[in-house]
């Protein structure tokens, strides 16, 4: 990869490039709908992601050029910028932004991206863009940052520069993973640890829905408010900054309080889906690849009856998995409403579960999805 980009760049620009970075995708093996409400979220780093390669130019200028994309832009360096629009180099036009804040970048620069994250999948190809730009500005020109600083600054670019009022655990696990770990993060205090994630005899299936999430177009800030309304309704007797402060036995003494049956199965899901997190990150410590699969099933079956945010595309797509002998975990992974789900997959049953899904999705579904091997692989990184 590293030679064919290269060649690319040079095709492109007429020069060799000076740098090469890399930065994954994500998924997120557990916890779902929780991170707005406090809770613990288990995500990992895939080997899809990002590439970009870097050469400087003495024309005081920004070239982004992307081999997934038509658009090229040609920005000259100045202070600050603004969203030019719906553009794909958005997302590293505001790390420059951030940067410029507070550096001075002396030289211009001739920017080459490519990424094989198939794009509004749910696996992070935005906080991909972001980090890996962030990465490797800190990177080339030396601005001190420190590793936690780039996600935290991510974050800001997406929020503020993008306008989509995104959590952490995208942009901290994509800087953040390691090969076989898993990142058990704490979306309140953003403490987080590293547990072991090592699959074994298994790999981890991507399976894109390709039903496109729209979360605008969903309910997902609906889901949110239901949250916030169980919040208030708890904290007529007991005092909560977020829903995931409950453990599941103070959650019974008290759930009375919750009025509506529609708001009281959203809190259920909060408060069982971060419990399954504790119990998911015990049983990866212990390499209990079947009982961390049994959590996955259960994950995605609260998010079907409780949360009601998986729809038929990755009903179908899970049933199967279910039925299938060779899949010992599947669930819904992202916000759901369409995207991904994922599935421990054994080893060498790639084509056969390929094949067989595909027949069976598009027979139900009336078109095909497409399907990824990945292994867990590591965070931003020089290449």
């Amino acid at each position: 990869m590293k030679a064919e980009l290269t060649n690319k760049f040079f095709e492109k620009y007429e020069q060799q490039p000076t740098a090469h970075y890399f930065t994954p995708g994500r998924v997120n093996l557990i916890g779902e709908h929780i991170d707005y409400n406090g809770g613990l979220v288990m995500p990992c780093a895939v080997t899809l992601g990002t590439w970009l390669i870097i050469a400087p130019n003495n024309d005081n200028v920004i070239r982004f050029t992307s081999l997934n994309f038509e658009e090229t832009a040609e920005i000259e360096l100045k202070p600050s910028y603004t969203k030019t629009g719906p553009e794909w180099f958005n997302y590293p036009l505001g790390v420059f932004n951030e940067i410029l804040k507070k550096h001075t970048i002396p030289t211009g620069l001739d920017l080459l991206f490519f990424g094989n994250i198939p794009v509004g999948s749910g696996l992070s190809s935005s906080a991909s863009i972001e980090v890996i730009m962030a990465y490797a500005l800190n990177d080339y020109f030396k601005l001190g940052y420190e590793k936690i600083e780039l996600p935290l600054l991510a974050q800001k670019v997406e929020n503020e520069f993008i306008g989509v009022n995104c959590g952490i655990m995208d942009q901290f696990a994509v800087a953040f993973g390691e090969t076989d770990k898993a990142i058990v993060l704490n979306c309140d205090t953003l403490k987080y640890k590293i547990v072991d994630c090592n699959l074994g005899d298994y790999s981890l299936a991507i399976i894109n829905t390709n039903k496109p999430r729209k979360l605008a177009e969903s309910k997902y800030n609906e889901r949110v408010s239901e949250c916030q309304t169980a919040l208030a309704q708890l904290n007529q007797e007991i005092k909560l900054n977020n829903l995931c402060e409950l453990t599941a036995e103070k959650f019974a003494l008290h759930s009375h309080l919750i009025t509506d049956e529609t708001v009281l199965k959203r809190a259920t899901h909060v408060i069982k889906e971060n419990d399954r997190v504790n119990l998911a990150s015990k049983a990866l410590n212990e390499g209990n690849l079947a009982e961390f699969g049994r959590l996955m099933y259960a994950s995605h079956q609260s998010l079907k009856d409780l949360y009601e945010v998986t729809g038929v595309e990755l009903d179908t797509v899970v049933d199967f998995c279910s039925d299938y002998e060779y899949v010992i975990g599947s669930r819904m992974t992202g916000a759901g409403f369409g995207g991904c789900a994922i599935a421990l997959l054994k080893k060498g049953k790639e084509e056969d579960f390929s094949k067989q899904l595909t027949d069976y999705y598009v027979e139900r579904v009336g078109y095909p999805a497409s399907i990824y091997i990945s292994e867990i692989g590591n965070g931003a990184s020089v290449i």
